[in-house]
């Protein structure tokens, strides 16, 4: 099979999430099952409850860029990428994960998710998480119809979530390194979903049990690329740009990457005066919006987000080196552009 890198680049084609891929034939049948997966979405979200279908397809409507599907469904172009269950698998990972935001959302006091005001500062905390819990419900539901392996699969996932979700909310234990804790909080809260979406892909794709593991590790890989990216996005990008509100995580005091190489470089005695008064202020009061622009910007202009972003880059390289065990061609190639570009995102 001939690889995608082959295809000229005029012949490149971008999907409705704004992802490029360089085979046409590959990016229109990912398209067309995508919106299959938009439809279904919009169905599975819907309530007869006026406040449960406003709330509740809140975070869809506002769109995303919708990587868990994608990973479902190029995984799945592995082995038959024409069977239902893949359209149905994407769906459960991108309900899991819209559920999830609805939650963190509130634990973060994000105003802003996917452009849109958070569900919270509309409806109130109460009424945000229940419509979280009956996003997992719905979830739920619609696992339990693709099988007990899927059903397992996706509890299992669910608990690491919710086990990274609690390990960030506590902190480090005494002598535990924060860049290691924060890693693993990473790796249970956001990578092991993408882990999944791959898994699944694969395993309803009919792909055999090496490529369905080597699927898996990238989608765990990628997840951490994503996230550091992510945490680079909060310093880095407009709220134009991310849809998100810049700093919001250095508001709230939510530990990313950047803060976390910073707090490690003055601990360590190996920090200007500067660095010190700089943790010093992102440590202290950032509810005044001039405070945080002036936190957002020294951080933009230091090491330590460069760094950040480097570390995105690893792991993508990471990501990629997983796979190694798939056929040369169209689907190894659009993962692993996949890969690069969820490092090198703006949005």
């Amino acid at each position: 099979m001939t690889g995608a890198s082959h295809v000229p680049a005029q012949a490149a084609a971008t999907l409705p999430t704004g992802i490029p891929m360089q085979d046409p034939e590959l990016a229109d049948r990912i398209a067309q099952r995508m919106a299959q997966v938009d439809a279904a979405l919009d169905a599975a979200t819907r309530s007869a409850d006026q406040l449960a279908d406003d709330a509740g397809r809140h975070l869809v409507a506002a769109g995303g860029k919708r990587f868990r599907p994608l990973l479902t469904l190029l995984a799945g172009e592995l082995g038959d990428g024409t069977v239902p269950e893949l359209v149905d698998a994407a769906v459960v990972v991108e309900l899991t994960q819209v559920a999830s935001l609805y939650h963190d959302d509130v634990m973060d006091s994000a105003p802003v998710r996917r452009g849109a005001p958070s569900a919270h500062t509309v409806w109130g905390n109460t009424v945000a998480i229940l419509v979280g819990d009956l996003l997992f419900a719905r979830a739920s539901a619609l696992v339990a119809g693709l099988g007990p392996e899927a059903v397992v699969l996706q509890s299992r996932t669910f608990e690491r979530m919710c086990l990274g979700q609690l390990h960030e909310t506590i902190g480090p234990r005494d002598g535990e390194d924060p860049v290691d804790h924060y890693l693993q909080v990473l790796s249970d809260k956001t990578a092991s979903l993408l882990a999944t979406s791959a898994r699944l892909g694969a395993l309803f794709g009919g792909c055999p049990p090496e490529i369905v593991e080597a699927v898996t590790a990238y989608g765990e890989k990628v997840g951490m690329a994503f996230q550091l990216a992510d945490d680079v996005l909060d310093v880095a990008s407009s709220g134009a740009e991310s849809g998100k509100t810049p700093g919001t995580d250095l508001r709230e005091h939510v530990p990313t990457m950047p803060v976390l190489l910073l707090r490690r470089l003055v601990e360590r005695g190996e920090g200007t005066a500067a660095d010190a008064d700089l943790l010093a202020r992102l440590d202290g009061d950032l509810s005044d919006d001039a405070a945080l622009a002036a936190v957002v910007a020294d951080l933009r202009g230091h090491a330590v987000l460069a760094g950040t972003r480097e570390l995105a880059h690893r792991w993508a390289r990471e990501a990629a080196a997983e796979l190694a065990p798939l056929a040369d061609g169209p689907v190894k190639q659009a993962f692993a552009d996949l890969a690069e570009m969820l490092a090198d995102r703006t949005v």
